[in-house]
């Protein structure tokens, strides 16, 4: 199967044929849902934020994290983005042209730049959080106020296991905890897990 249509079916349909009796099931599958909501929540935002404020998603990052960061240098930010220093000097030369970001001397070293916002930047911070709250709301659509909590909370505990650096389980540590989607989980289909999304309905 050519890998494009394969991108392909893995986006447009909850079932995907892997091999002879193995199948994906796209709509139970945890790395599947929770790439594709954060890929669906960015264009969604990108959308808003470039009809209302003039900006892109990446740069209504970069101007939230000078705030959280003023002073810091451009590889400094670099690092905190986790993009490469050169894709972001080209950003940061685009903002600067429009008014949104400075650079300015570092005391002691005339070769060091350090990154400031503008006066022009600094009232658009809490329309990007309102816009950011707003599609939140938007993705929360149907879930009670307690299910949103417990999402996120279930989460960040998530985030936390993977932050960590722990040792590789061995397979039979967690062939329990295996589900249709997962690399280490591809089964018949005859063998599928009785699973439910969370805040199903």
């Amino acid at each position: 199967m050519p890998v494009r249509y394969f991108d392909i079916i893995a986006y447009y349909h909850p079932w995907v044929v892997v091999g002879i009796g193995m199948v994906m099931d796209l709509d139970r599958s945890f790395g599947f849902l929770v790439h594709d909501v954060a890929r669906l929540f960015g264009r969604r935002f990108n959308q808003r934020a470039l009809l209302f404020l003039g900006l892109t998603r990446a740069q209504c990052k970069v101007l939230g994290y000078l705030a959280r960061n003023e002073g810091i240098n451009q590889a400094g930010l670099a690092d905190l983005l986790e993009i490469k220093p050169m894709t972001l000097v080209r950003q940061i030369d685009r903002m600067e042209e429009d008014g949104w970001i400075e650079r300015r001397p570092q005391p002691g070293d005339r070769r060091a730049r350090r990154l400031v916002l503008t006066d022009k930047a600094r009232p658009i911070l809490d329309c990007i959080l309102d816009l950011s709250n707003e599609v939140r709301a938007e993705a929360f659509a149907g879930l009670t106020r307690d299910e949103g909590q417990r999402l996120i909370e279930l989460l960040r505990r998530v985030h936390g296991n993977l932050s960590e650096r722990v040792p590789a389980l061995a397979t039979s540590e967690f062939a329990d905890l295996e589900e249709p989607g997962d690399p280490v989980a591809l089964r018949p289909s005859s063998a599928k897990a009785d699973l439910s999304p969370v805040g199903g309905r």
